[in-house]
């Protein structure tokens, strides 16, 4: 449940996003519906977010399993959500999307999305447990400006997802309006990839 209340005072800006959101998510976003208590926090948040939108120097799918695995170590359950719904409106393989949370014991992977999110767990590790072998292998693989990018990514994500945990945020639904199937014989699939 939501730390902090989903119904901030109805301004303009808000009024704005709000219609956006619903325009093109089919439903105001509950990080939005937060941040609106404190609009110069809202507006620098919309801000970044496009601005972010904007980088292409790393492969799609990549990113999203980047943003993704970050997500599932962190526990942010409105992330993986929103990333089923948001991956598989793109998409993107719904196995890669679906397995994220388990992607060690899944075969859906290349070796390069493996080193990927073993990337984006060890940024996320408190402290980060990059090494120099990892870092090496991914410099060699994407280039100096996806590598960037791909760190960058994983940043913002933890931004994204510490926020939305802290505020108590969890899943809006966005899954079950998405066509990624349960893996047979899943009890529960896994914790961060199900709704709550």
């Amino acid at each position: 449940m939501a730390r902090i209340s989903l119904s901030p005072p109805r301004t303009l800006f808000y009024r704005a996003m709000e219609w956006y959101s619903n325009r093109t998510y089919g439903k105001v976003l509950d990080p939005a519906k937060a941040l609106a208590h404190n609009p110069k926090v809202l507006r620098s948040d919309l801000r970044f977010e496009l601005a972010v939108a904007k980088w292409n120097r790393l492969d799609a799918d990549l990113k999203a399993l980047a943003v993704m695995a970050s997500a599932a170590s962190i526990g942010c359950s409105w992330c993986m959500d929103f990333g089923h719904w948001e991956n598989q409106r793109r998409g993107m393989d719904v196995r890669k999307v679906h397995d994220v949370p388990v992607w060690r014991e899944s075969d859906a992977y290349t070796p390069l999305e493996r080193d990927v999110m073993e990337y984006a767990e060890a940024m996320t590790a408190n402290p980060p447990e990059v090494t120099d072998e990892l870092a090496g292998r991914l410099l060699t693989a994407l280039g100096e400006a996806a590598y960037v990018e791909l760190t960058a990514m994983v940043a913002v994500e933890n931004l994204r997802s510490r926020m939305n945990s802290a505020l108590g945020l969890t899943s809006q639904g966005f899954k079950d309006h998405c066509e990624v199937p349960g893996r047979p014989g899943a009890a529960g699939a896994s914790a961060a990839g199900d709704s709550r």
